[in-house]
């Protein structure tokens, strides 16, 4: 059973997963090639740039939870995963908030660790989400891994190459001396395996259970209207 379940999650993000990958190469392309703002920005964190996969959760939520419901995979209730869903966001919007003490002028050993705790409540919050629509909150995460990992391998490459894009640009005041292996677990791994699996879960669930409401709404209006 466990083993279809699996298979379940990977057939429904297999698309969606292949379509992040060509945007992740998109944006490469794009930034090697100096293509105009805002469509592209290679400065450190990517300057909110439109094409970028950090968007994509505000439609594949949506996706899945639809298929999910149809499949009556849908949660036991939807005022569960909705409840469930805000506390997610909550714990999100606090560890947000915690992780700018790492950014702070002069952080202090207690403020990095409590920006550290920030990145793990972001991450964490995603479990949160998962347990008012258990699958849903799988799939989301298994799509924030197949989306993220791959970051991982362009983000180590491009700090090896020095290639001159958002992937290995560093934050104002972030040591340049630093060597190449805590750069890449401060910038990469720990963003990306925290705050962004986080921000996938999160929002995925959030425009997810809201389209999902309002379809089964439909549904039952269209039932009544039937009866």
């Amino acid at each position: 059973m466990a083993e279809n379940k699996s298979h379940s999650i990977l057939s429904l993000i297999a698309i969606p997963a292949l379509f992040t990958l060509a945007v992740t190469i998109l944006r490469l392309v794009g930034e090697f090639e100096h293509w105009p703002r805002p469509w592209f920005d290679s400065s450190a964190g990517g300057g909110a740039a439109l094409v970028g996969i950090s968007w994509l959760p505000i439609f594949f939520g949506p996706y899945f939870a639809v298929k999910l419901a149809g499949r009556g995979e849908g949660p036991s209730g939807m005022g569960k995963a909705a409840g469930f869903m805000v506390l997610g966001l909550v714990i999100f919007v606090v560890g947000g908030f915690l992780t700018r003490l790492i950014f702070a002028r002069s952080p202090s050993a207690a403020l990095i660790t409590l920006g550290v705790i920030g990145f793990l409540l972001m991450l964490g919050a995603a479990f949160v989400v998962r347990i008012g629509w258990r699958r849903l909150g799988n799939t989301l995460l298994a799509y924030a891994l197949a989306a993220r990992i791959p970051i991982l391998v362009v983000m180590f490459l491009a700090m090896v190459g020095h290639w001159g894009t958002h992937y290995d640009a560093v934050p104002a005041g972030f040591p340049g001396s630093t060597p190449l292996v805590p750069k890449f677990l401060e910038l990469a791994v720990l963003p990306q395996m925290t705050l962004w699996i986080g921000w996938t879960v999160v929002v995925g669930a959030l425009v997810g259970i809201i389209v999902a409401a309002i379809a089964r709404a439909g549904r039952r209006t269209v039932r009544a209207d039937a009866g």
